[in-house]
C-alpha cells in the first residue's frame, strides 16, 4: 500500500513539474534572449566611430593579376 501511495505521489509531482516547466521555460529563454540582444545593441552603440573619422577593420591583401595556379610565364621568341 505504501509503494502505491509513493508511486502516485511521485507521478503527480513529476506531472506538476513538467507542466510548470512548459510554462516557465519559454519565459526564461525569452528573458535570456532579450538580455543578449540588449548587450549586443549596447556594444554596437559603443563602437560607433565619431563623425568624420573612418575606421578600417579589414585591408584585403593585394593579389597579382596572374593566379598562382598558372605557374611562371617566360617570354619567348618564335623561331622559324
Amino acid at each position: 500500500m505504501e509503494f502505491i501511495r509513493f508511486l502516485f505521489i511521485a507521478i503527480l509531482v513529476l506531472y506538476i513539474i513538467r507542466s510548470l516547466a512548459r510554462l516557465l521555460l519559454p519565459m526564461l529563454f525569452q528573458s535570456v534572449v532579450n538580455k543578449a540582444q540588449e548587450g549586443q545593441q549596447q556594444q554596437y552603440r559603443n563602437q560607433k566611430a565619431p563623425e568624420g573619422k573612418v575606421k578600417v577593420d579589414y585591408i584585403p591583401e593585394k593579389k597579382s593579376s596572374i593566379p598562382d595556379s598558372e605557374g611562371d610565364f617566360i617570354d619567348y621568341e618564335e623561331l622559324k
